[in-house]
């Protein structure tokens, strides 16, 4: 069991690696080792998220969110195969923690203050006068 928070665990059986080979400089390296990782984690099956969480998680993920419910990430910004599988299950971890979260309160909206609007008229005054004396001059 991989814990997410006090509340939330995932069973190992729920997360799904696929490795490649990574895009990107590195010589013959690259040519033939296959150290990124694609780590998938379905959603809509897995029994250990509680609703709400899996709500904004759906919201989170965006486009790593597969018609199927996969939510997909893919890590390739390390050269060795172990620290590409670490990195995508810390960012699998830190995404469900988010998700996790609670939802900040709403906002509640406020007016101006009479001063400020007073403030912003009078403003408004002023710019106009400056403006007012930039036309040509009256003939008198």
């Amino acid at each position: 069991m991989i814990r997410i928070t006090r509340s939330i665990a995932l069973d190992e059986s729920e997360l799904h690696e696929d490795f490649m080979r990574a895009s990107g400089p590195g010589g013959q390296n690259v040519q033939k080792v296959e150290s990124a990782v694609q780590l998938r984690f379905n959603l809509f099956e897995s029994p250990n998220l509680p609703e709400a969480v899996r709500e904004r998680l759906i919201v989170l993920a965006g486009s790593r969110l597969a018609l199927n419910g996969d939510l997909i990430i893919n890590a390739q910004r390390y050269r060795t195969q172990p620290r590409n599988r670490a990195d995508a299950l810390e960012r699998l971890i830190a995404l469900i923690r988010e998700a996790a979260l609670p939802p900040p309160p709403p906002r509640r909206p406020t007016r101006p203050t009479l001063a400020s609007k007073k403030r912003r008229l009078e403003g408004k005054k002023q710019r106009g006068a400056v403006k007012s004396f930039r036309g040509k001059p009256s003939e008198d």
